[in-house]
Parts: structure tokens; C-alpha cells; sequence
């Protein structure tokens, strides 16, 4: 963490200069840990520089306009303007002289070229500071040495250099004696009292593009003969295709070719160890070619096609009764974490708590549905698109075809939505196979019916707590996870309320399904503090105590720890906790609203929230959120507004109304008129805040949304007298009520 003035020792490996270009100006290269992308146009014709050697790096021109390229994929969450400013703050020029750029994939100068875990800021936090820091010293040394003065003798500040005599030199007038100096091996980072960018609300850099409609989604790239493909996929997880006639759809006037594409896949399959972000299917996939996506995507509808069956067709009544039969021990579970002794915790007890909550499968949903562009040719494989991990995606890509990873070019867009759908890579395959049969430029673009129904979900998930009460005090707690396919990241054990209850334990078991499942806006805590944070405000009303207590009580246990197992801090929980509670007036009744509170700490973020219900037509109907927020600094709090709001909506909307299911192998939801995603009239008022901080930033993207969904069923249960354990809540107000131990 960075809270005040330090002396940085800079890694020189990743810190690349390059001499003075012939046209003016100075390159600097700086190694990204995370994400960042494209932007603004800049008043100087930077397209006549040189930047083929390099995909992220700062060009100061002789103008003294900066332009700063960033190498990962922006989806959204703000990172292409958040972590510019972040070199900017540090180099002291004016925002408005920085002008922002996406590079492109390239393994060889950067690590983790990734969107995704909401750890973009928090990775590249002193990294982009000390590039910025390091250029501004630089800058500083090539004019002090034209002066013939010590540059410890020397200042500068928005972009001008200043001497103790009173010179001044604008950065530009010493950008091409700097570009010849060496990199030095130790800068200075302001503190953060002495920032002038971080900390104030700045525009998103793509703003302009977006609401004129500029190229900037993979939907808008095109090349020069460049057709169009659509996939017809097998409608069921569990079939394969068996035979299809074409003839109606070769008889179209826009369709110029249908194949069918799979055998590389499945190559890449049986040969090599399969990525993660792969998820295959095991079935020939018949590709419609077309001369537009409306060509393509109507020849789609015109095949007839016929499909085997190849594994079991499973149902959402069968995924019920495989979670619940797990939960009750059908299969070893895996112990994640086991502190003291629950068994004897719970045979003493004088009374038992125990609830079952249950979430369903969800598509991603992402507004612009999945595409990409791909030219297979002899000399290189380029591909163009939304992706989150362009460099996996880059490896697979390479396997998948048998080409060296160095002729895999890899471009990125602008996504519209992600939400970790984007992680995996299937899509990008897809599209690589067909340029590769058909020989030439290619935009693979799916349908909104395709993107749904054949996509990667967020699994079904089962959870069953418990928790021993003895002598008015909470003695053991027991958590159980049932999970489709399993969970991913192995976060809950550590997460309170670990270290706060002496007997604790979390097991977990899974059940292996053929339907592909994945991350989903953040992963396993999305439901699981839902599931928590509602079994925590029927405890405190079994234990007869305030829900607000009951946490600053068991926070206090934690305090002062040595287990380095523990993720979250006590002490910033509780500050969120106090925030929350005051600007929601939580102690002060209102007539007609009904509050519940849910606080939970994910993705290195705590985050406390207040929802608010009324009740209209014998429905809860949720109008107000309070949200605080301990992410550290506040970087640009713009975005950060716009985080945190959009992660409350989505974590409402789901809650609410999310709900996804199989029959036969088959989705039941295939578009937006039959699933149901929250609507901009039903969205609550969010109110944010954020705790002041000089500590270093942490996750913002994802953190919001997980508390939100307790928040809300608790506030139902202050309205209607009726708990509720099963998302989607408004689908699920009647349900049986657990059994009290």
C-alpha cells in the first residue's frame, strides 16, 4: 500500500525506452499487470508515429501531448480512463493533454492481459505510478542538464519543468534529450494529498465514441471482403449432430456457403490439455456463410437438422434432486476450512439454526452478444473481438490450429458486457475454424437466441447453514455448498465469518453436468453472501438481538488475529457497517418502508448496503439502496459511482427476477421477451458512499453486487413476515419454510 511520499526502486526489465523517434518525441513502454484500452482522438496525427514495436507505452510528442497505450481489454468497468490517469497523476501533465489508445496482444512485454476478478487498479496501482513518475524524472534530468543545474535543483508540474533560478521548459522542448537518457533507478510517488488527477471525477475517455455511435464494439469491426458466418449449435447439452439438409438455406440469395466445423476441436480436445476458458462442445456445429449477419443468421433458421442423443438430457428437477441429496451426504464433501470442533459445538448447543438457500443457472446476458472476426492465412492468424483473455484465447487458438503462438495476432474491441462470459474462448474458436476452412476473412456473430441458449452459465448452486447457539452466544457454524460442475476460485473460507466464531467449518461437494458453466459477475460470492448475510438476520432475531450488533460483536473477535488465512479486515468491515447504518437511518422508522442490511467483503472490497422495500399490490417492490464502500483510494469517482450503482441494479434485477432452466437438456429462456432482466422502471435509487482512505485501491467492478441480494430479502421479510431462501425471490415468495433445529 502507497500512503505517502516513498523512494520506489523501478524494475528496469519493465520499463522500456526506446531512443528519439525521427518524427519527434519520446516512447516509454511500462508493463501492465492488468486492464486499460482505446480512446480519444488527439489534435496531432499520432497514425504517422511509428508504434508497431510496442502495445503499451506512454509517446510524448513535441507538443507536449501525451498519449498513453494500454494493452487489456476494457469492458466496461472503466479501467481504459482509470489507469491513464493513474501515469498521468504521476508524470504532472493536464488530463485534458492525455489522449488514450488500445495496444494490442503481446505476450513478450506483458503479463496478465486480462478484464476480470475487478484487480485492474489494484495490480497496476504503483506499477503505472512509477511509469509515470519515472518519464516526469527523465523529463526533469534532460532539462536540467541543458540548464547545466542538479536536477534535485528542478520541479515540475502539468507538464512544465521549472528551475530554482525561475526557467521554464514545457516538457516538449526536452522530449527528445530525455529519449536519450537513462532510465532511472529510483523515483519519488507523490502522496496521495498531493494528487491533482486521482480523486477527481473524470469523463469515460470513449464517451464521445459511444453515444455517436463510433466503431468501437467488435460488432462494428470489418475488413475489406470480409463475409459473415452463424452457427447452428445442438439444442439440448447432451446431443450431437447427426445428419442436416441445407438445401433450403444454400437457396437464399444472401447465403454463399454452409459447412460444418468441430473435427479441430475436437483435435484439440483429445490432444492437449484443455484450457479452461476452451469450454467445447462435442458436436459438429453446422456454419451458415453469409454475405451480412442478416443473411447468415437467416440461412441458420432455414437447416434442418437432425441430433442424437449422446449423454444424458438433464432437467432442472433432476439438478434439484441431485443438489439436495448431495447437501444430505449422498457424497463425500471436501473440507475447505475447519476451526475448533463443530460436531461437539453443535451436540451441545442449546439450540440449532439451520437453512437451505438455493440459486438457479444464469446466462451473462451481455448486450452485445458473442462475436468475433478471424483471417486464417499462411503467414498468420489475426483475430479481432471482445475478449477478456486475449492471451489464453491466443494459446488455444495456436493449439486448436497447429501454429506457432507467435503468428497469433490478437486485436482488441471495446465489449459491450462481459460479466466473465468473455473469459472463455469458444467463440473465438469457432471463428478461427471457419477462416481456417473457408480461407478468408470471417466475422463469426451469433444470435441473441444462439448466445443464450448455447452459452457458458453460472452454475446452479445449494447452500445449507447451520449454527449452534448456546447460552445466548452463537458457538459453531456450518457451512455446506452443493454446486453444478463445482465453484472456481475456492473464495468462501477465508470471508467472514471466518475468525469470528470459534467452531467453523465450509465443505463443499459438486456434481459433474454436461451443461458448460463458468464465472459469472463475481464468482461464487454473487449467491453466497445472499445466502449468509439472510441466514445471519434470522439468527440475530433467534438469538433476540440487534442484526447490526451481532456483527460489530463478532467482528470483534477477529481483531487483532495472526491467522493469515483471513482475508478481510475487522476493523474496515465495521467502518463500512457504520456508514451504512448512518446515512440509511437505519435506527429511524419510516411508515411504508421496510429496511434490511447485509454487509460482505469480496474481491478485496467491503461493502455494507441498506435496501430499502414498500409494499404496492401485495408486492415488495425495492426502491432505495445505500451502499458504503471501502475500496481504498477513489481513483476516479465518476466510474466509481457508476460501479457501484450498476452493481447494486444488477445484483437487484437478479435477485428479483433471475431465473434460468433446463428441460431435457434444452433451455427454457432463448431471448428478453420470455427472460426477464430487471427494467429500467424497476430499478432502485442507489445512494454511495465511500469510506475516505489512504490505502491502495482494491476491486470496485464486482463487490457491490453480492451483498445486495440478502439486503433485499431481508428488507422482504421486515415488509411481509416471510423469509425467502430461493432466488429468484418475486418467483419464489411462496416456499416451505425450512425446518427449525
Amino acid at each position: 500500500m502507497t500512503t505517502s511520499k516513498q523512494q520506489i526502486t523501478f524494475n528496469r526489465r519493465s520499463f522500456i525506452k526506446t531512443t528519439a523517434l525521427a518524427s519527434g518525441g519520446m516512447l516509454i513502454g511500462f508493463n501492465l499487470f492488468q486492464a486499460c484500452k482505446e480512446g480519444v482522438v488527439p489534435p496531432v496525427d499520432i497514425s504517422q508515429l511509428n508504434f508497431n514495436d510496442f502495445n503499451a507505452f506512454i509517446k510524448i510528442s513535441d507538443e507536449g501531448k501525451v498519449t498513453i497505450f494500454s494493452p487489456n481489454p476494457e469492458i466496461g468497468q472503466g479501467v481504459k480512463t482509470s489507469m491513464p490517469m493513474l501515469i498521468a497523476e504521476e508524470l504532472d501533465v493536464k488530463w485534458e493533454d492525455v489522449y488514450v489508445e488500445q495496444g494490442k496482444l503481446d505476450t513478450k512485454n506483458y503479463t496478465r492481459q486480462v478484464a476480470g476478478g475487478s484487480q485492474s487498479i489494484r495490480f497496476s496501482w504503483e506499477p503505472l505510478r512509477q511509469t509515470g513518475a519515472t518519464a516526469k524524472q527523465m523529463l526533469i534530468n534532460a532539462a536540467a542538464i541543458r540548464w547545466g543545474v542538479e536536477a534535485s535543483s528542478c520541479s515540475a508540474k502539468q507538464g512544465v519543468i521549472t528551475n530554482s533560478n525561475g526557467d521554464v521548459l514545457g516538457y516538449g522542448d526536452v522530449v527528445k534529450e530525455a529519449a536519450l537518457l537513462e532510465v532511472p533507478e529510483k523515483v519519488i510517488l507523490k502522496k496521495p494529498e498531493a494528487f491533482t488527477i486521482i480523486g477527481k471525477g473524470q469523463s469515460n475517455v470513449d464517451i464521445d465514441k459511444i453515444i455517436t455511435g463510433k466503431p468501437l464494439f467488435g460488432l462494428d469491426y470489418k475488413e475489406e471482403g470480409m463475409v459473415y458466418a452463424s452457427i447452428l449449435r445442438p439444442p439440448a447439452f447432451g446431443q450431437k449432430l447427426e445428419s442436416y439438409d441445407d438445401t433450403a438455406a444454400r437457396a437464399m440469395p444472401g447465403v454463399l456457403d454452409v459447412i460444418t466445423i468441430g473435427e479441430k476441436l475436437r483435435q484439440y480436445k483429445d490432444n492437449k490439455k484443455k484450457s479452461w476458458t476452451a469450454q467445447l462442445v462435442d458436436s459438429d456445429k453446422i456454419v451458415v456463410i453469409g454475405k451480412s449477419t442478416w443473411d447468415a443468421l437467416k440461412g441458420v433458421k432455414a437447416i434442418k437438422a437432425s441430433w442424437v442423443t449422446d449423454s444424458d438430457l438433464e432437467s432442472t428437477a433432476d439438478h434439484d434432486r441431485i443438489l439436495f441429496e448431495l447437501l444430505d451426504g449422498k457424497k463425500t464433501f471436501t473440507t475447505k476450512r475447519s476451526d475448533g470442533d463443530v460436531k461437539k459445538a453443535f451436540d451441545e448447543a442449546d439450540k440449532v439454526l439451520e437453512r437451505t438457500y438455493e440459486a438457479p443457472f444464469l446466462p451473462h446476458n451481455c448486450m452485445e452478444p458473442m462475436n468475433f472476426f478471424a483471417n486464417v492465412t499462411a503467414e498468420k492468424v489475426h483475430l479481432v473481438g471482445p475478449i477478456q483473455t486475449p492471451e489464453e484465447t491466443a494459446k488455444v487458438v495456436a493449439d486448436l490450429l497447429e501454429r506457432d503462438l507467435n503468428q497469433v495476432e490478437i486485436e482488441m474491441t471495446r465489449m459491450g458486457g462481459g460479466f466473465g462470459r468473455r473469459l472463455y474462448s469458444d467463440f473465438v474458436l469457432e471463428a478461427a475454424e471457419i477462416s481456417n476452412a473457408i480461407q478468408k476473412p470471417v466475422k463469426m456473430v451469433s444470435s441473441r437466441e444462439g448466445d443464450m441458449t448455447t452459452g457458458v452459465y453460472r452454475p446452479s448452486v445449494k447452500y445449507k447453514i447451520a449454527a449452534s447457539i448456546k447460552d445466548g452466544k452463537v458457538t459453531g457454524y456450518h457451512l455446506k455448498e452443493a454446486c453444478i460442475n463445482g465453484g472456481m476460485y475456492n473464495l468462501i473460507p477465508n470471508f467472514f465469518p471466518a475468525g469470528a466464531i470459534a467452531n467453523y467449518q465450509v465443505d463443499t461437494v459438486s456434481y459433474k453436468s454436461n451443461i458448460t458453466t463458468g464465472a459469472w459477475r463475481a464468482p461464487y460470492t454473487n449467491f453466497l453472501a445472499s445466502a449468509e448475510q439472510s441466514f445471519f438476520d434470522e439468527l440475530a432475531e433467534a438469538l433476540g438481538v440487534d442484526r447490526i450488533k451481532l456483527h460489530l460483536d463478532l467482528l470483534q473477535n477477529v481483531k487483532g488475529t495472526t491467522d493469515e488465512r483471513i482475508q478481510y479486515s475487522p476493523e474496515r468491515l465495521e467502518g463500512v457497517i457504520k456508514l451504512a447504518v448512518e446515512k440509511s437511518n437505519w435506527g429511524q422508522p419510516k411508515a411504508g418502508v421496510y429496511k434490511g442490511f447485509s454487509v460482505y467483503y469480496c474481491h478485496n472490497t467491503h461493502v455494507a448496503e441498506v435496501a430499502e422495500v414498500a409494499m404496492e399490490d401485495n408486492m415488495p417492490v425495492v426502491k432505495r439502496v445505500v451502499c458504503a464502500v471501502d475500496c481504498g483510494i477513489v481513483v476516479n469517482p465518476l466510474g466509481a459511482l457508476n460501479q457501484v450503482k450498476g452493481g447494486v441494479i444488477d445484483g437487484v434485477g437478479h435477485a428479483l427476477y433471475g431465473d434460468f432452466s433446463f428441460k431435457d437438456g434444452v433451455p427454457q429462456f432463448n431471448n428478453f421477451n420470455t427472460y426477464q432482466l430487471i427494467r429500467m422502471a424497476q430499478t432502485p435509487e442507489v445512494e454511495a458512499y465511500f469510506v475516505e482512505s489512504d490505502l491502495a485501491p482494491t476491486g470496485l467492478g464486482e463487490p457491490t453486487l453480492p451483498p445486495v441480494g440478502a439486503a433485499v430479502a431481508n428488507a422482504i421479510y421486515a415488509a411481509t413476515g416471510n423469509r425467502v431462501y430461493k432466488q429468484p425471490y418475486l418467483n419464489n415468495m411462496k416456499v416451505e419454510q425450512n425446518i427449525l433445529g
